[in-house]
């Protein structure tokens, strides 16, 4: 999906649910970095790239800082994009595979105390009938 502006991506975004936004950092209405924030504050998780032709080094590292996936200076290929965007969906996905495998693991972890004490206690009950 495409927009023409900084604050129609924002409103597409608002509505729709997007894994990765690809945005100019020069647009009309609103910037790409203004834009980068209101995405983040919103799904801190978007996977998002800065694209511009005005590249400088200060635009960069601030784009970074403020949760930017990529910073990529015009020209660019086509493939190279497709490739930076697949990669940084699968390292997103594989990011939320061990979050989720973290917490089962920690659940079994912190649940065997209270099987043992369980069964301690079944033990006991057990032994005495």
């Amino acid at each position: 999906m495409t927009a023409a502006s900084g604050q129609e991506a924002l409103d597409r975004f608002t509505k729709y649910k997007f894994d990765c936004v690809i945005s100019d950092l020069v647009m009309p209405e609103m910037d790409g970095l203004t834009l980068l924030k209101r995405v983040k504050e919103q799904r801190p998780g978007t996977v998002f790239f800065l694209i511009t032709g005005y590249g400088t080094i200060e635009n960069a590292v601030q784009g970074m800082k403020d949760g930017a996936y990529n910073f990529i200076a015009k020209p660019f290929r086509l493939e190279d994009m497709k490739m930076r965007v697949e990669r940084a969906l699968l390292s997103k996905s594989l990011e939320n595979s061990v979050k989720k495998m973290s917490g089962i693991l920690w659940a079994f972890i912190i649940s065997i105390p209270l099987w043992l004490i369980l069964g301690i206690i079944l033990g006991m009950v057990w032994k005495r009938n």
